[in-house]
């Protein structure tokens, strides 16, 4: 069973910067892609930035410019750096990893106060 554990959320004021971090239990090279989730109060989870196998990353509209999403195989690791934070930020951060299924972190929570 694939275990993926997040760290890295807080609090923060808004216009600060947060790195979270996601390790799996096994190398990361397995998986097709991993990603960063978020679930804003009463919602579902959506997606804002993966990176694929071959390293090359993507974020939907509202996560460019301001979120990097990256990966340390060495370390079965990915990263997800964020700056110029803003209290609609949020929400509790999720790692996803697409293997033989979905796995999923339990989530952090990542708050931004204005």
């Amino acid at each position: 069973q694939v275990q993926l554990v997040e760290s890295g959320g807080g609090s923060v004021q808004a216009g600060g910067s947060l790195r979270l971090s996601c390790t799996a239990s096994e190398s990361i090279s397995s998986f097709n892609s991993m990603g960063w989730y978020r679930r804003y109060p009463g919602k579902t989870r959506e997606v804002f930035a993966f990176i694929t196998s071959g390293g090359t990353a993507h974020y939907v509209d509202s996560a460019k410019g301001r979120f990097t999403i990256s990966r340390d195989i060495t370390k079965n690791t990915i990263y997800l750096q964020m700056n110029s934070l803003k209290p609609e930020d949020t929400a509790v951060y999720y790692c996803s990893a697409e293997g033989k299924r979905w796995y999923w972190g339990q989530g952090t929570q990542v708050t931004v106060s204005s």
